[in-house]
């Protein structure tokens, strides 16, 4: 299997810049696996297909303001996006300029209400970084940061809120879980009126997400590690709906990565926290998930891989040049999907 298997034509006016008025309004596409029907809807209309028992699976996870902007000791500007937190203090971080910044180098941001040193070259581009600071670093965060939007949008994001999910509640993100973006308060709350049950998971969404299948056969790329935990409470409303003969749903691909990195046999799962570097593409045997609630995704990404593991790569790519044609707005800030 090749990369270029997995590449779309995308007119750039389509990559969507700014979040839509309201959340829920955005466009939702539907794709029938058993039918292979592709019918489009509003993101409203998602809960006409979740039926009472059934299990909807949610990232907690909330972006942290992880890009920085400070001086080198010389004046020298540098920028810092955070990717993982190591250990204390101690973080992953990308750098620019990313061949000036050697072990020992010191950086001051926000005059000097947080200063760092490079410890490591971890590889291009990326340091092993100390930060020291007094207080909170994410109140420091909170006050210096900024929200690390992707590479493909250029315009200025004028609420940050609107770079997370109505729920998120775990800081640890560098890029948000966008399929949850979609979500209100009343439509969650709509869903569950259904009898469908909400369960919580927490993936730490790391900034590999964006970054681009380099390798030209697709089983050579090495995926991104990232961390998630679970919970009791929500293992068990999994479980109930894979005994029960009901769907599990997940919203998207994080949520879809969690579930497929802990499934048993049977599908289920149980507590836990560790990391997962779960790669899925065309080939998988999927165990806990019946459905899928996603985004448009890169060309050539990881996560378009994944979505062609579950609804099968043509049938994908046919509803993405449907997508193009109806001009759907694509990427983080663009519309919907469901599979299922």
């Amino acid at each position: 299997m090749k990369v270029t298997d997995f590449d779309y034509e995308l007119p750039e006016e389509l990559i969507a810049q700014t979040p839509i008025e309201k959340r829920d309004t955005s466009r939702l596409m539907v794709l029938d696996r058993e039918k292979q029907t592709i019918d489009h809807k509003i993101f409203t209309d998602v809960i006409d297909y979740l039926n009472e028992g059934d299990c909807l699976v949610i990232n907690e996870t909330k972006v942290i303001p992880a890009r920085l902007y400070g001086k080198k000791t010389t004046g020298a500007n540098v920028e810092f996006l955070l990717l993982k937190q190591i250990e204390g203090n101690t973080w992953e971080c990308i750098v620019r300029p990313g061949n000036k910044l050697k072990p020992g180098t010191e950086i001051i941001f926000g005059d000097g209400l947080l200063k760092a040193e490079v410890l490591e070259i971890l590889e291009q581009g990326t340091r092993k970084v100390k930060f020291k600071y007094e207080g909170i670093f994410n109140e420091i965060l909170d006050r210096i940061g900024l929200m690390p939007l992707p590479p493909y949008i250029h315009e200025e994001l004028k609420e940050r809120d609107r770079y997370q999910t109505i729920y998120a509640k775990h800081e640890g993100s560098a890029a948000a879980p966008t399929a949850g973006l979609h979500f209100t308060k009343e439509l969650l709350e709509r869903i569950e009126k259904k009898g469908v049950s909400i369960a919580k998971v927490t993936l730490h969404v790391g900034i590999g997400t964006f970054r681009p299948v380099k390798e030209e056969n697709v089983e050579e790329h090495e995926m991104h590690s990232e961390h998630f935990y679970i919970k009791e409470d929500d293992a068990q409303k999994i479980n109930k709906a894979k005994q029960s003969g009901k769907k599990v749903i997940a919203v998207g691909t994080t949520s879809c990565r969690v579930l497929e990195s802990i499934a048993d046999e049977k599908g289920e799962v149980k507590k836990c926290e560790q990391d997962t570097s779960i790669y899925i593409y065309p080939g998988y045997k999927f165990k806990c998930i019946d459905a899928l609630i996603t985004n448009f995704h890169l060309p050539k990404s990881t996560l378009i891989m994944l979505v062609s593991a579950l609804a099968k790569r043509e049938f994908v790519l046919k509803a993405y040049k449907e997508a193009v044609a109806q001009k759907y707005r694509f990427f983080s800030f663009g519309d919907a999907m469901i599979i299922v």
